[in-house]
């Protein structure tokens, strides 16, 4: 009688904590939540900004870079810039699906046009800084890692597997830290197909505040050459 009645209560126990949510699917829902608010209030962001580039052949960070990046809501679409100013001075500015990188010593411009590929590369310029949880899930089979502080900031680490084929031959994996309070990501690090990654680091995060038009322009010199890539 006692074997059956413990295998009853086992039964019972087992079965409620199904029907129960997961902690971590609770935890998850939270995070999108908080990334939802933030990207319904985005009007702008600024950030500082460490970049850095692992390569795996030669087991080592060989590409460093510093400087400040900007973003700004302009009617429904989204525009970037990032003033890189170490080791060597370049702007990369992203506005009207067009990408255009500066480098003032060669004072060359260099633009890219996005294409039909114009809403994918906005979602990548945007993520963690403006862009919803629920398009985060549309895009990405998203799964929470847990809790972990980064530079004393409280954050939710959250791995991405993108749901494209075509999309994982990039990257196979992107693993963003969102700040808690802010619904926003302070670190994200992209994974390539061949082990190497991208790591990026984000402080002195400034939400929504007013960004001068002329941030969001090149400033070029009369002489400057454009060129444009074909392929």
């Amino acid at each position: 009688m006692f074997a059956i009645l413990l295998g009853l209560a086992v039964w019972t126990l087992l079965s409620a904590a199904q029907q129960q949510e997961p902690p971590s699917s609770a935890a998850l829902e939270n995070v999108l939540k908080k990334m939802d608010s933030a990207a319904a209030n985005f009007r702008t962001t600024q950030a500082d900004f460490t970049w850095e580039r692992y390569e795996k052949v030669i087991n080592e960070t060989d590409d460093v870079q510093q400087g400040t990046v900007y973003y700004r809501r302009v009617g429904k679409e989204v525009e970037m810039k990032a003033d890189i100013k170490k080791p060597d001075e370049k702007y990369v500015l992203f506005r009207d699906g067009k990408v255009q990188v500066y480098l003032p010593k060669a004072d060359q411009v260099t633009v890219y046009s996005a294409g039909n590929n114009r809403a994918e590369v906005e979602s990548y310029l945007v993520l963690g800084f403006g862009g919803s949880g629920q398009d985060l899930m549309k895009t990405f089979d998203v799964t929470y890692q847990g809790p972990e502080s980064i530079a004393g900031v409280a954050t939710a680490k959250l791995q991405l597997i993108p749901k494209t084929a075509k999309v994982r031959n990039t990257f196979s994996q992107i693993l963003l830290w969102i700040d808690l309070d802010r619904g926003v990501s302070v670190q994200q690090q992209f994974f390539e197909p061949q082990g190497d990654y991208r790591l990026a680091k984000y402080s002195a995060i400034r939400l929504n505040e007013k960004i001068s038009g002329d941030v969001f322009q090149l400033k070029t010199t009369n002489k400057t050459q454009f060129i444009s890539p074909r392929g």
